[in-house]
């Protein structure tokens, strides 16, 4: 499986083809939309295209790697036909492939080009907030949001002498439930989550004012929250 962020025209293509409409306005993502909307027609039985807003991503999948990588070239020149009749041009800064493979797998180097010039290929991306990568292990997307939970822990470990149980809940929803739990049905069950659940108990920990060592289990019971 492959996947391509691809970042649309230009701005000063875009205003040209808007006749001037103001980055920002209400009428221009929807012109937008409509702009774009026969994209996804391009392609064939083995890919899709998923258009979000001004990205787009195209996903590809062919059990065999020599028809592989010419399908990926074929729908890639296709898209470069598209981008041209529109008055469009690709983005080749924000323009990468990421090959999914299984962890006992071999990698296979793929020659994937846009016209003379040969696009990245990456070992993980970011997708609606997620972070992939190729043997979807899930651990680079769990190595970014510790930094966001361990600050949320100092937060609350910092006002946690001036504010009633309630305030404190409130800080922890605010600041630390939300990224743990974004995208958590597909990361959740990675081997690699379990230092998620560690820090979780440090921050129950602190609200409820027990020591390190001791168990928070009917803690999490009686603050009706919920374990990674």
């Amino acid at each position: 499986m492959v996947l391509n962020n691809y970042s649309s025209s230009s701005c000063s293509n875009w205003h040209e083809i808007t006749n001037g409409i103001p980055q920002g306005s209400i009428l221009g993502p929807l012109l937008f939309l409509l702009y774009i909307n026969d994209l996804p027609q391009i392609t064939n039985d083995n890919s899709k295209i998923v258009l979000f807003s001004d990205d787009t991503s195209m996903y590809i999948t062919n059990p065999n790697p020599l028809n592989f990588e010419k399908i990926v070239n074929k729908i890639i020149q296709d898209i470069n036909e598209w981008f041209n009749t529109n008055l469009l041009s690709l983005n080749l800064d924000k323009t990468h492939f990421i090959h999914f493979v299984t962890k006992n797998s071999s990698s296979v180097d793929f020659n994937i080009m846009h016209g003379n010039k040969k696009i990245t290929n990456i070992y993980n991306t970011k997708f609606l907030g997620l972070t992939l990568d190729n043997t979807l292990s899930w651990r680079t997307h769990i190595d970014t949001i510790i930094p966001k939970l361990s600050s949320a822990i100092f937060a609350l470990s910092v006002v946690k002498p001036f504010l009633s149980l309630d305030s404190l809940k409130m800080v922890y929803y605010s600041y630390f439930h939300s990224p743990r739990t974004y995208g958590l049905v597909f990361w959740g069950n990675s081997h690699h989550s379990n230092i998620i659940f560690r820090l979780q108990k440090r921050i129950i920990r602190i609200i409820v004012w027990i020591r390190g060592r001791d168990s928070c289990r009917e803690h999490f019971m009686n603050l009706k929250i919920l374990p990674s």
